[in-house]
This record gives C-alpha cells, structure tokens and sequence, in this order.
C-alpha cells in the first residue's frame, strides 16, 4: 500500500491504516528502536506507541515524508522509555547518544522562532545533498538511528578509526554551515 494510501486511510479514521503502516514499516521501526533499546519487548512497546501516537495525531497533521515521520516519533518513543528505565530513582543514568552533534544545534526552546528552527532543518538537509552516499549513510546511521560506531562498521565495511575521523569532518563541515547562515553564532 502507498504512503498516501495510508494518509487517506488515516484521515478516513480507518484501522487498516496502522494495520498497513505496522506491515509496510515495522522493519524499519524496529532498526530505529533496537539501537536504542536492548529489550525486544520495549522494542514492541515502542512501535505500538508510534502507532498510537500516529493515530492521535494524522489528522490533523499530514507528514511529507510518512517513513521519516514513523521514524522520528519511534526515536522520540525509544528515548523516553530509556529515560523513564534510566531515572535516578531507579539507579540508573541518562545515556546521551550524538551529543557531540546535538550541542552544535541549538534547541527548539532557544531558537527565537519557529521560522529558525525551519531554517536550520533546510540547511542540514542541503548539507546532507552535497555528502557522498557513504559519508551520508554513515552520518545518518551515527545521528538520525543513535547507531553505535561498531554498528557502523559491520553495515559500511568502514575501519573504526575511518568511521571516527569522517563524523569528525562532518561535525565540523556542518558546523561552519550553520555558522555562514547564522545559526550559530
């Protein structure tokens, strides 16, 4: 079934839509969570809160890209429950993956206006446009799936130290875009 199949179906309120989604993109869902999450059962738990969460909210919104949009509210998902597993009342800690790539946005809240924040979204998308496949496929697995190095290198065939020094010229390559826009300053 097509994406906007699935949004017409969605927008009609009719089940078969998450029966279609789960189908067609529970793969993907589960790559996304597992990288996150060692549990498959909070893996499971996860996908079943992005369907809720999809069901909540198509209408009234209606994602451009339906895979991009599963993806980020199943990130969003295995990150909350890694937080509420990791809380300090439980004895746990946070873990914070790609911080050294998230300190170089600023944060929603920070950004003046929404209009920034699209800003900011377009000029990381142009410079995904200008990277090779590999560098692009190495820097989304790193900071768009919280990929681990290791991971990283049994996809790629990459060496470690090869997958280290191309995220820190991407870092870096970035930054100076976001810096000649003005978005850091």
């Amino acid at each position: 079934m097509t994406d906007e199949k699935i949004i017409e179906l969605l927008n009609a309120r009719d089940e078969r839509a998450l029966a279609a989604i789960e189908e067609k993109y529970s793969g993907l869902l589960r790559y996304a969570a597992s990288n996150l999450l060692a549990s498959r059962e909070d893996v499971e738990e996860c996908i079943n809160d992005v369907l809720l969460s999809v069901w909540e909210h198509i209408p009234p919104e209606v994602p451009d890209n339906l895979p991009a949009y599963l993806t980020v509210l199943m990130r969003n998902a295995a990150k909350r429950r890694t937080r509420d597993a990791s809380a300090w009342k439980r004895g746990g800690q946070v873990q914070v993956v790609g911080e050294e790539f998230l300190s170089m946005i600023p944060d929603g809240a920070d950004l003046s206006t929404e209009f920034e924040s699209r800003r900011a979204g377009e000029v990381i998308n142009r410079f995904l446009g200008t990277l090779s496949k590999g560098e692009r496929r190495v820097f989304m697995m790193r900071y768009w799936i919280d990929a681990g190095i290791e991971q990283i290198a049994l996809q790629t065939g990459f060496s470690h130290s090869k997958i280290k020094s191309m995220l820190a010229r991407l870092r870096k390559r970035l930054y100076e875009e976001l810096r000649k826009e003005g978005i850091i300053l």
